[in-house]
Order: structure tokens, then sequence, then C-alpha cells
């Protein structure tokens, strides 16, 4: 057998001896060996070697070997106290606590030894890899740096090449891959990197993979790697098969395991799933993302599934009768609009689960990123938050339902095989296409990215999402998407946005697509783009200094009570920065402007301009509504309820409001489900809300549950007249 090599030892760092020695120990020292069993013999008896020296960090390396992480802190510990002038020992000691899950205290390390020497590349690329684990901008600034350092050091040279590939550049990727071979030829994890590429654009006979092979055949690691990137792409079926490969080869890969489990249950497979992370978390690969899904399907028990031919709904129990019927609506609207929009029958029912506690839902997304806050899509599966568990109004779960299924449709009709800005782009730009008032509106944070030029490149949008350079740029990549496909459609036609879709379900690139089907090169279109979003944009781009400094003018004025000055300059600058319809809007100081003196029409209309222009704050939709109904306006009021329980669903009062209108509109369907609504927020006076609900279902000639229900009503309040009355009525 050829020899062995355990890649987490790295020959790159600027290593002790000791180190080295626990390397030689662990890789076979070039030896070759019959079988596992005679390497295992080999590496014990090598180690006693390092466990029994006098120096406590050469004995840490050993432990480390060992998987004794416990002593080899400790040790570590020792030798920093004993020798605080190495900083080589505080690297290692990082090194080990960035493999057991503490980044924050491994960066500390890192900082102490260059504090020792400014120069250690060792340290360098610590910081480096504590960046790159959570997405950070600062990985590749750090790496190129360590390699500048020490142009020798190979695991910087090929964190560089995985950097790249994260970065959706995989020409760039292959190219610091070679020069990490140039610098060692046995650098198994940049040849990783190269057979990756391969695999990601659909070559399976790389000649990588033989190459590996050769020099180690028990490098799980390289299909780990490649799994990483699979599933960074969403190719998520995929990325389990290599997790699986990589877990045959070498079934000590604890974090492969890991990660095994977590995307086994990202797709729904979750007795799979529970069994490989609790195997990785009896084998001690106890980090966040292992602890955390164990606890988060330990909670499972309290989610009802509601299933149809179509989608599978997971709800928590305490709120499943209340949300169940608004979103099973919803996915069945939604679904039968992408199938006639993107001509594509999905072969599999949708499955959708809906968090009320926020932690749970972003455990859902740990290690992933550039994914909005509100739901994720992993193929067929889709979570999302819960309106209870978030501020109320602070997002529209409608909405980003919506977004989320366009994402499942995307993905099926490519294979999954699309670059991440482009499916963000249609995502958002069918959000506004299902309503206007829905979708994200500009926000502050895109306007300075679109004054100051902080717009990517369309060949470059991807890395907004991966690597942002700038806090918002992600939030920023969303809306520059959106818009882009927004543009497309209008310039083009909806049906270039579907082309582009299946040639990059071809593999094809962002470059070749924009060439191929709207005619112009990516440079030309990126031109022509910016000069389209100017003029849609430019108004407030260009106002918005004004605008915020006179909005704090009317602020003052409001808290003054000069309502004649709210009116006069609320009306001059409202339509400067139309999209700010967040708190302390001008839309909401000049309806309270206009009710303080008593003209409600005026008012009126102020606050249906909010909610055109995408409001969501209950209480002003509330008040909206009542303000319709005072003035006549019945019809347009029910509707405007109807669209806060897209937003806000989870208020009793909204529901019964909604359902007197529709009862007195003759909307009897839609008086029965916001009756049930009320019966499912478990009110306060539970005798009212079935008796409510007995009236619609009688009128709709469903005279049996109408009994059903009056019955109830009257468990509740034995005593209750209107009940008793209808019963007779019933029973008759």
């Amino acid at each position: 057998m050829n020899r062995l090599f355990r890649s987490w030892l790295c020959l790159a760092l600027a290593l002790s001896a000791a180190a080295q020695t626990a390397e030689n120990c662990s890789s076979g020292a070039g030896g070759v060996f019959p079988n596992r069993e005679a390497y295992d013999q080999f590496r014990q008896t090598c180690l006693q070697g390092l466990l029994r020296s006098a120096n406590p960090a050469v004995q840490a390396e050993g432990y480390w070997v060992l998987r004794q992480y416990k002593e080899a802190n400790e040790k570590f510990k020792a030798a920093v106290a004993q020798y605080p002038k190495n900083p080589d020992y505080r690297v290692r000691w990082g090194r080990l606590l960035l493999e057991r899950f503490n980044k924050a205290d491994a960066a500390d390390l890192f900082g102490e030894a260059l504090v020792i020497n400014p120069n250690h590349a060792g340290a360098t690329l610590g910081l480096a890899l504590v960046a790159s684990d959570g997405f950070d901008v600062k990985a590749v600034e750090l790496a190129e740096k360590a390699v500048q350092l020490d142009p020798k050091l190979v695991e910087a040279q090929t964190l560089l090449a995985k950097l790249a590939l994260e970065d959706n550049n995989p020409e760039k990727a292959a190219a610091e891959a070679q020069r990490a071979l140039k610098i060692s030829a046995n650098a198994l994890e940049a040849m990783a990197v190269l057979a990756t590429i391969d695999w990601l654009n659909d070559k399976p006979n790389t000649p990588w993979e033989e190459r590996i092979r050769k020099r180690n055949p028990i490098y799980g690691e390289a299909y780990a790697i490649a799994a990483h990137f699979l599933v960074l792409n969403r190719r998520y079926e995929e990325g389990i098969r290599f997790y699986r490969k990589a877990l045959e080869i070498d079934p000590t890969l604890d974090e492969a395991r890991a990660q095994l489990g977590v995307n086994l249950m990202r797709l729904g497979l979750e007795q799979e799933a529970r069994a490989e992370l609790e195997r990785a978390y009896n084998n001690g690969f106890t980090n966040a993302l292992t602890a955390n899904s164990l606890t988060l399907m330990d909670s499972y028990k309290n989610f009802v599934t509601r299933k149809t031919r179509t989608t599978v709904l997971k709800l928590h129990k305490k709120e499943a009768d209340l949300l169940g019927p608004y979103f099973e609506d919803e996915l069945k609207r939604a679904i039968a609009t992408y199938e006639k929009k993107y001509h594509v029958k999905l072969d599999r029912p949708v499955q959708l689960e809906v968090y009320p506690d926020h932690e749970d839902f972003a455990v859902r997304t740990l290690g992933m990123p550039g994914l909005g806050a509100l739901g994720v899509t992993f193929g067929y599966v889709v979570a999302m938050d819960s309106p209870s568990g978030r501020k109320p109004g602070s997002f529209h779960w409608a909405s980003t339902l919506w977004h989320e299924l366009s994402h499942v449709f995307v993905l099926a009709a490519t294979n999954h095989r699309v670059p991440r800005w482009f499916t963000e782009g249609m995502a958002v730009h069918e959000e506004t296409a299902v309503s206007p008032d829905w979708g994200d509106r500009l926000d502050p944070e895109t306007i300075s990215a679109i004054r100051n030029k902080k717009l990517l490149p369309v060949a470059q949008l991807d890395r907004g999402f991966i690597r942002p350079a700038y806090p918002g740029q992600v939030t920023v990549s969303y809306f520059q998407a959106g818009r882009i496909c927004d543009y497309i459609a209008q310039n083009w036609s909806y049906q270039k946005l579907l082309d582009m879709m299946h040639s990059f379900g071809k593999g094809k690139s962002t470059p070749q697509v924009v060439e191929e089907h709207l005619g112009v090169k990516p440079e030309e279109f990126d031109v022509k783009f910016l000069t389209w979003l100017d003029s849609q944009v430019k108004r407030t781009a260009d106002g918005f200094d004004g605008w915020r400094k006179r909005l704090r003018a009317i602020a003052e004025a409001a808290k003054a009570g000069r309502h004649d000055d709210v009116i006069r300059e609320g009306k001059a600058i409202r339509d400067i920065y139309p999209d700010y319809v967040e708190a302390g809007s001008v839309y909401e100081f000049l309806a309270d402007a206009y009710l303080a003196k008593g003209e409600k029409q005026a008012a009126m209309q102020q606050l249906e301009k909010y909610a055109l222009a995408g409001g969501r704050n209950p209480k002003l939709i509330q008040t909206l509504a009542t303000l319709q109904e005072e003035l006549g306006k019945k019809q347009e009021a029910a509707y405007t309820l109807a669209r806060l329980n897209l937003i806000y669903p989870m208020d009793e009062e909204l529901h019964k409001r909604l359902g007197d209108l529709w009862m007195e509109s003759g909307n009897l369907q839609g008086a029965i489900r916001e009756y049930r609504a009320v019966v499912a927020s478990r009110p306060i006076d539970a005798a009212a809300a079935h008796y409510n609900l007995a009236r619609a279902l009688k009128r709709a000639n469903r005279a049996g549950d109408a009994k059903e229900q009056v019955l109830l009503a009257l468990e509740a309040a034995p005593g209750f007249k209107p009940a008793q009355k209808l019963l007779l009525e019933l029973s008759q």
C-alpha cells in the first residue's frame, strides 16, 4: 500500500520539529504497509516516542494525532506557559482549537503569535482559515499574505484555490491548485480541488481521482471536499453521494459524517440523518451544527404534518390549525402558477417546514452562505420562519414562500446547475410579479451601494452572495439580481429568462448565456443595465440626503403638533423615496396629521399608498381597513385585511373582522375560513367563535357541520341563547 497521509496535520505550516515528527508518525514517514493494521501499529509505536518527550508541546502533538484532544489542549497550554516567546506553539495550539470548534480562542492565539512575530506565515494562515469558515472576504487577503510571507506554504496556496472555487471562479481555482502542486507534488488537497472542478463540470472520469488514489488510497477527504462544493452549489443529492464515498474510504472522517447527516436532514431523510449525526456526535464531533441539528430533530415531535398530492406541510402543533389553511392555499397557488410559467412539472411533492422559533430555522441554514434570513430551499424541501417567530409586520410570509418555491422550480428545471445570482434574481422578480406590494423595497444600504458604484458586474455577481466585501452586500446583491431579471423581462422578454435558465442547466457560464440570449457581451450588458437602473432610482439616489434631513424636520413638526407643516413637507418629499415604508415613514406622518385634522378621506388615501408601496405594519393596515369601512368601502376593507393575513395572521381580531366582512358581502367560503381561524386562535370567548362559524356554515348549507359547531359553542357556554336558538333552527 502506498504511504498514508493525514491532511489535517499540515506540512505546509512552519512546523516545529515536534509537529513534523507527529506528521511523520501519522503519514507513515514514507513507508509502505501491507494493510491498515500494519500502518496503525507503526503509528502507535511512533507516537509513543512523542508522548515520552519532556517537552509538553511535543507531547501535545502526539495526543492530537491520537484524538485525545483534552490532553493535547492541556499540554499546549503548558508549552505556551513554559515558552511564552515561541509563536509556533501558539499557532499549533490555535490549529487544535480551530479543529475543535473554538474559532474565537484560536483567532486570539494566532493574533498573539503575530504580536511575537508579525511575519509569521502560519499565524496569518490560521486567521485566513478562521475567516474562510465564515465566508469572510478577509480570508482571501490573509491567505495571499501568508503565501507572500512563505511562498512554500502549500496549505495557504491550496486555501486560495478553495476560496476561488467558492467564489465560482474555477479558472483561478485551478491555477492556484497547480501552484500548490509545484510546491509539493503530494499536495492531495490541491488535487482534490482540481478533481472537484471536473466533477462540478459533470466530468466523472477526472484523471485527478486516479492520481489521488495512487498517492493515498484512503484519502477520503478528496470526496468530502468535492461534496462541500456540490452542496455550496445547491447540488445536495450529489453532495450526499460524495460524502458517502468519503466515508466508505475513510470511516474516521467525522466532519464528513456530520455533514452527511445534516444534508440528509435537509432533504427530509430524517431517520438516516439522525443515525449519522448521532454517530458523529458520539465520536466526539460535537460542533454547533451537529449538536443543534440533533436538538432540532428532537423537536420534530412537536410538529404535525399535513399532506396533499403535491405538498408536505410541517407546522408546529400549537399553530397548525391556524396557519395550515393559509399556507396550503399559497402552496397550491404558487405550484400551479410556476408549473405554467416555467413549463416544469415537479416529479415529487414539495416539503415546507415552518418554524415558530427562529433559532430552529437558523440551524437549517447554518454553514450556508448568502442565504436570506427568512427562508431557504434544499431542492424539494423548503424551510422558513413562521410569522409568529418574527416581529409583527417584519416580513411577508407569503412573499417568502413564493420566493422559495421559485427556487424549487428553477433548481428542478436546471438539475441544480444554475448560478446563485440567477436563481435569486428570478425569485425576487417572481415576488413582485405576484403582487407589486410584495418583495423587498429599495433600502438605504442599496441606495448607498448604487451611489458609490458598488454593484458588481453580472459575471461576478455570485461573489456578492458568497463572500460579501462590505456590510449589507448580500442584501444589495438580492436587489441587483432581481432588478437584472426585471430588466431582461422588460427589455427582451420573460421567455428570454426561461431560455437563459435552460442554458444554465446545460452547464453554460454567465458570460456565455448573456451573450447567447441577449446578444451583448457581459460588459455591454452591465453598462445598459446600470443606465436603466439609474432611470429607475435616480430621483431617490440623488435626493436621499435631502429627503432624510427633511424627514427629521417632519418628525419634529409631528411631535410639536404642527399638522399643517407635516402635510406640506410630507407631500413635498414623499415621492422622492416612495419605497420607504419602515417605521416613521412619510405615509404614516401624513395619515396621522390628516386624522388629527379630522380628514379621514385624505388619511385613507395616504395609507392606501403606503400599502401599495409595500407597507406591512399591522396597526397601520388595520387603521386603513377601519377608515375604508367608515367611508363605505367595505369590499376594499375586506381586501385590505385579507392582505394582512399574508403578512401577520396571528391576530384573532383580524380574523373576526374579516369574517364579518366576508359574511356581509356573501363570501361564505372566506367567512368560514376566517371564523375557523378565530377558533384555532384559542379565543377567550370560545362560545362566540364557534357560534359565528356555525352561522357561516349554516348559510353555506352545511347543516351537519354547523350543528357540530353550535354544540361546541353550547359546551363552552350552556346558557348562550343565540347558540340555543341556532341549534333549534338546525334541528327543525
